[in-house]
């Protein structure tokens, strides 16, 4: 028997399949994905360019300076630091600034006059942003192993692809509240205002100044970058519970700003 979903309608209980509402799922993601690809504004800056910034700095720079005071590890640093900033993108902007603008033009409103999952919106750019960020990390990730001759194995490699292609989720739930408050004018904005101190107050690149490397732990892309570090071999410095904290810290900005989200957007005007 085919497994069924009881949706409560004005006239009484409406019955769905199970196999509808997951092709419903598969149907807005597919089309979300096709649509981001669509659009170079978004394609182009979050695939191609976190590749060559690593190409160019981590590879071509990196590779050829002899500073005797460079950590040992400067390469996979420079290698996870690229990654954990790449995912960072899809996530942040494929959420906040898209869905202000789809706000602003009443997408968001058709959306939800459609009979359709409501949650298959959200899961559609959350699917979107996952594909995006694990192309992004194994572009990086090829490069890393294949032409800077990063000490790492193949499945610490594919071990990161995973780990970060699901610390995606966290900065998708930072932009699902940038995108639930903002404007589509003021959108990007915002949006850059997140993305760049997160980016520089983490210690992606470089260690921060002793007087404020306390910030770093309020940053999801230091959490991320833990977990990474340490699939790919490296202690984090957090200690024998620091994966542990570092996923706790994850889950937490995802459920605060996913709730804070989901509020602003159930009490938006209908009309």
């Amino acid at each position: 028997m085919t497994p069924t979903i009881a949706l409560a309608a004005p006239t009484g209980v409406a019955v769905m399949p199970m196999r509808r509402v997951l092709g419903a799922y598969l149907t807005e993601a597919r089309y979300e994905t096709v649509r981001m690809m669509r659009a170079p504004m978004f394609a182009i800056p979050f695939t191609a360019i976190p590749i060559l910034l690593y190409l160019f700095f981590g590879v071509v720079i990196a590779g050829g300076s002899r500073n005797a005071d460079a950590p040992e590890n400067l390469p996979l640093l420079l290698l996870t630091g690229f990654s954990v900033m790449g995912v960072m993108g899809p996530g942040i902007f494929g959420f906040g600034v898209s869905i202000a603008m789809e706000r602003d033009q009443g997408l968001t409103r058709l959306k939800r006059a459609q009979p359709m999952p409501p949650m298959a919106y959200v899961a559609a750019k959350m699917v979107m942003a996952l594909l995006f960020s694990a192309v992004v990390v194994s572009g990086i990730g090829v490069l890393g192993v294949f032409v800077r001759h990063v000490p790492i194995s193949i499945g610490q490699l594919v071990g990161m692809v995973l780990v970060e292609s699901v610390g995606t989720v966290p900065f998708c739930a930072i932009g699902l509240f940038i995108g639930s408050l903002a404007t589509g004018r003021f959108a990007p904005a915002c949006a850059n205002l997140v993305y760049l101190p997160l980016t520089y107050l983490s210690g992606l690149f470089f260690p921060l100044p002793e007087s404020i490397r306390w910030l770093a732990l309020f940053s999801p892309a230091f959490h991320l970058n833990q977990l990474v570090l340490s699939v790919a071999g490296t202690p984090s410095i957090l200690g024998p519970w620091g994966a542990t904290m570092s996923v706790a810290a994850l889950v937490g900005v995802t459920v605060l700003f996913a709730g804070l989200a989901v509020r602003n957007l159930s009490i938006e005007p209908a009309n």
